[in-house]
């Protein structure tokens, strides 16, 4: 399975890379897709994700060629 993971925004800098391709043999959540790419980084609270660019929970299923992006919440005025 490959999964094609974005980060943007503060995450982006904060891990120095926009992307990661993750090749797995199980399927997995998008909380597991985030351990999985990155061990040695708690996964930041509050944060938003996507799958295939439709918002997701962290317990949604990742499947074969999806898109998981990661990113802060927004604010503005």
């Amino acid at each position: 399975m490959s999964i094609k993971v974005r980060y943007f925004a503060s995450l982006k800098e904060d891990l120095g890379r926009s992307e990661d391709i993750l090749e797995t043999a199980s399927l997995l959540t998008v909380r597991q897709v985030w351990q999985c790419a990155n061990p040695q980084q708690t996964l930041p609270n509050p944060i938003l994700v996507a799958v295939n660019k439709d918002y997701a929970d962290l317990e949604s299923l990742v499947n074969d060629g999806d898109e998981v992006a990661f990113f802060p919440p927004v604010t503005g005025g």
